[in-house]
């Protein structure tokens, strides 16, 4: 019967394989979860109910998504294709690559300034689709998606490789803990030193995929650089 309490496990994996709504998938899994670990269906929205209360703050970015709708509807990306063109030897991995070495300078010491959706969405991956618009014109489907995904890649890699280089970063914070009560000694300045050469390596890699990403779409548009 230990076992059956995983189903909310495979409900979501299924739910996302098959690519249906997030939501829906999530909610099921937990109605499952909770009826076969024997809570009735009060107590399983009661735990729902707390558990949204408890977590609102984690839904607040919702609140900055009109916003990017309006300055997209409002010329946003234009504007970044008439900044873009007055850089003039500016790649889409050039533009990616310095904001990845930025974030991770930042996330390095816990200044938060970037974000997906405050950040990326409507500033770093206009950008980014403009310099290859000035450069090849019109894309395809196929290179704009290339193009989103390198520049939410770059914020994953500069926060996500950087944060534990900060003695006071949370998580910095949990890994010394951890360890201690594993009976090992070690301080948040080792860990943080640690840290040091992961950043560094995600970077150079970061940097070295982004210019790669470069040279194929000039493969793949050959005969209309700019």
């Amino acid at each position: 019967m230990e076992v059956l309490k995983l189903i909310g496990v495979v409900i979501v994996i299924v739910g996302f394989v098959m690519k249906l709504d997030t939501l829906a998938v999530v909610v099921v899994a937990g109605l499952a979860t909770g009826l076969v670990a024997g809570m009735t269906p009060l107590a399983i929205l009661d735990t729902l109910g707390n558990a949204f209360i408890t977590n609102r703050t984690a839904t607040l970015f919702v609140l900055t998504l009109p916003v990017i709708g309006l300055c997209e509807r409002n010329g946003l990306k234009d504007k970044a294709v008439d900044l873009i063109m007055k850089l003039k030897k500016c790649t889409t991995g050039m533009l990616i690559s310095v904001y990845q070495a930025i974030r991770t300078v930042a996330s390095a010491f816990s200044l938060r300034i970037g974000g997906h959706p405050q950040f990326v969405r409507p500033l770093i991956n206009p950008m980014a689709q403009a310099a290859a618009v000035v450069r090849y014109g019109e894309l395809d489907e196929k290179t704009e998606d290339e193009i989103k995904g390198m520049a939410a890649g770059a914020e994953n890699y500069g926060n996500f490789f950087a944060q534990n280089c900060f003695m006071g970063a949370s998580g910095t914070l949990l890994i010394v803990s951890t360890l201690t009560e594993q009976g090992y000694e070690v301080t948040a300045l080792q860990i943080a030193g640690q840290s040091v050469p992961i950043a560094v390596i995600s970077v150079v890699v970061g940097v070295i995929y982004a210019l790669l990403r470069d040279q194929i779409m000039k493969r793949r548009f050959a005969g209309r650089a700019k």
